[in-house]
């Protein structure tokens, strides 16, 4: 019989990739520990998972020794409910880098398993958080200071549309012009039309020579942001873009439990009509959020995204050391 070699057994990236990578995360820890933010190290399972309609979670059982107990738990898709858990419970400014998971994503820009930097700084405003991202990146990238706009003034300035105020007609007329089979997506709802025109037509042409800070994000967009004060059609959320990668997400983080109930409720709503099913909502993270989230902001950092834009690779698996295909 004739033997076939199978290479799929060597990592993806090669061994050089890999050093650098390990000096990008050695440098990301160095910027925490300057600034006196603890690192912490939470479950990557959890009782519950999150409701948001676009992420999908993996799920597994868990057999108790001894009994004919089991136990659905899920792997996180973001260390963020435990993180704000030892926030309620007084721990003060915080880092973690981990493992993170999702169903149904793969491609150049994802991985069903990948690494997120996710910190969290009490009494910050997303402005001075955006600062100390900022500073973060460029310590890696080194892409100096970047700039900042609003997802209104964004969109007026290449789009010539206002998003805050458009009529969904007047979204489709664009949509229309997208190319293949991107202009299919016509029918869908405001949101999901806006996001095709930020990330098809918006983020395709800024944030190339430098990054670039989107903050202020529809209300119908805000995920667990808070409202502007200012402003209530939209929520204090930020994502940073660069070379047509988003990088991070980031939020004045929502205090209010009710509030974070009925987001919930309506992302489970929303997740029925589109035939998913309905996710287990986290009660620990919201009996933690009664008992009073400070004043914070947090923000959400891929960090092999960051590590392929610092070593100019152009896929995901080239700077992880396996891959889903060679796991």
């Amino acid at each position: 019989m004739k033997h076939v070699v199978d290479n799929t057994w060597k990592p993806n990236a090669s061994i050089n990739n890999l050093l650098n990578r390990a000096a990008i995360i050695a440098t990301v820890r160095r910027f925490f520990y300057d600034r006196n933010i603890l690192e912490v190290d939470t479950p990557s399972l959890s009782q519950a998972t999150v409701p948001d309609v676009h992420i999908d979670s993996f799920k597994t059982i868990f057999f108790k020794p001894g009994t004919t107990a089991k136990q659905e738990l899920y792997l996180i898709t973001s260390p963020e409910y435990h993180m704000k858990r030892l926030l309620v419970a007084g721990i003060g400014p915080i880092y973690q880098i981990c493992h993170c998971f999702r169903n149904r994503e793969l491609g150049d820009l994802h991985n069903p398993e990948f690494t997120m930097l996710e910190w969290y700084r009490p009494q910050y405003n997303i402005y001075q958080l955006m600062n100390e991202v900022n500073e973060l990146i460029d310590k890696i990238i080194y892409c100096g200071i970047a700039d900042k706009i609003s997802y209104q003034d964004v969109f007026i300035r290449h789009l010539n549309i206002d998003p805050l105020s458009s009529s969904i007609k007047e979204l489709k007329q664009i949509v229309k012009l997208l190319p293949g089979d991107l202009s299919n997506f016509i029918n869908e709802s405001y949101d999901t039309l806006l996001q095709l025109l930020l990330s098809h037509l918006v983020t395709s042409v800024v944030g190339f020579e430098k990054p670039i800070f989107i903050y202020n994000f529809p209300i119908s967009q805000a995920s667990l942001a808070t409202i502007n004060l200012d402003d209530e059609r939209v929520a204090e959320r930020f994502e940073l873009y660069y070379q047509g990668v988003e990088l991070a997400n980031g939020f004045q983080e929502l205090t209010d439990s009710i509030e974070h109930y009925r987001r919930f409720k309506y992302d489970n709503h929303l997740r029925t009509i589109i035939g998913k099913n309905k996710q287990p909502i986290d009660n620990k993270f919201l009996t933690a959020i009664q008992q009073g989230l400070p004043r914070c902001s947090g923000v959400s950092l891929g960090v092999d995204r960051l590590i392929m834009l610092a070593l100019k690779m152009k896929d995901l698996s080239q700077v992880i050391a396996f891959s889903v295909d060679r796991c």
